[in-house]
């Protein structure tokens, strides 16, 4: 297991601004007299460039908000944010992981950022002991694998899958369901389970991939199929592409898709076709957590985005362990397993298996240009 070099400093007893509700009950912590590690890092792991980047961004944003909030108030025991762009490739998850791994004074990870990189990195955190909470990643199979490192804080798709399909019967009251899913990690498994939830409502299935452009032959199975409505398992990009070329084709039913197309980058790439689009998330819509909203438009000069507060309260679980004074792999582990504190996102607590002991899944509506909170689906 990882140990962290441990150098003795003051306690420095201010607390984090916007997290001083409750308390963890993570192990002991440093108290006066005592000491905790200077100098240590949070890594994020996601996308930075890519096409899928500005979710990362969102992530990295929120992560490092929490940071440096934190050296604010820890001026002489600051704590550095490190990146590791994963390009949301998971074919170069492997390679970043093992760079990761090798910073001794890297306590923790927020991320990985999407399911395929995930599975793909997280065995070799889980080797090296370095724990990982996800503010993004939803595959529900990531937390079974036995992973003592693995936490994430948003619900998974296990919750948002069925979410997704209750709204599509009962909101949008749809008769026909047309789902296509990108063959990625997240994209596939998310649409399985909405497949599996609407039964016989599925008028049809098609699987595309990402980068893809032409997505013509999707377009003619849907609009042959008369489906009113259209589950969509992947990211904006492609998102973007598919309900431009629907629209186009004269194709009026109702666009439903799921997290990974909660970006603005979708409203730009499909223009007006997007109008109308509904998206789920187990995410807080921005007017949810005020305080936070303010914070983080004054340090970027826009308002939160999709998991931006996520990354924010992951990030403080690490930020509380430093403070703690917890520095040995092992001690991290049990300190977020007894995790119990009131996040801008939720009262933040995780199962055995890393999961989030509080989930709940909003949909959003494309008005006007503007992706909005529509309601929590319950």
């Amino acid at each position: 297991m990882r140990s962290l070099f441990k150098i003795g400093v003051p306690v420095v007893a201010a607390a984090l601004a916007l997290s001083a509700c409750g308390g963890t009950k993570g192990g002991s912590s440093s108290t006066a007299g005592g000491s905790k590690a200077c100098d240590l890092k949070i890594g994020f792991f996601g996308a930075l460039t890519g096409d899928a980047a500005n979710l990362g961004i969102n992530i990295k944003n929120g992560a490092e908000l929490a940071v440096n909030q934190y050296n604010e108030k820890n001026a002489d025991c600051k704590v550095q944010l490190v990146t590791f762009d994963s390009q949301g490739d998971p074919s170069i998850a492997p390679g970043l992981a093992q760079k990761a791994v090798t910073d001794k004074k890297l306590v923790g990870i927020v991320g990985p950022a999407f399911s395929g990189e995930s599975k793909a990195a997280d065995p070799i955190f889980e080797q090296a002991g370095l724990n990982t909470i996800s503010a993004s990643a939803t595959n529900p199979a990531l937390s079974e694998n036995g992973w003592k490192t693995f936490h994430r804080i948003l619900g998974n798709d296990a919750t948002q899958g069925p979410a997704a399909a209750k709204y599509i019967k009962d909101v949008l009251k749809a008769q026909k369901t047309f789902v296509i899913d990108d063959s990625s990690e997240y994209g596939k498994g998310l649409a399985d389970i909405v497949r599996k939830d609407l039964g016989s409502q599925v008028a049809g299935n098609d699987s595309i991939q990402q980068k893809q452009t032409d997505f013509s032959g999707s377009v003619t199975k849907v609009t042959a199929s008369k489906a009113d409505s259209l589950f969509f398992g992947g990211y904006y990009a492609e998102a973007a592409l598919i309900v431009k070329q629907l629209r186009a084709a004269g194709w009026k039913g109702t666009f439903v898709a799921a997290d990974g197309v909660k970006d603005d980058g979708f409203i730009k790439a499909a223009g007006a076709a997007a109008e109308g689009a509904v998206v789920t998330c187990p995410c807080l819509p921005p007017d949810q957590a005020p305080e936070f909203a303010t914070a983080y438009k004054k340090a970027y000069n826009s308002d939160p985005a999709t998991y931006s507060a996520e990354a924010y309260d992951a990030a403080n679980v690490f930020l509380d362990a430093i403070k703690a004074g917890k520095t040995k792999s092992a001690d991290i582990t049990s300190f977020i397993g007894s995790y119990d504190k009131k996040g801008v996102t939720k009262q933040v607590q995780f199962n055995d298996k890393g999961e989030p002991a509080h989930v709940s899944v909003w949909a959003y509506k494309v008005q006007g240009g503007k992706i909005v909170p529509d309601q929590e689906i319950k």
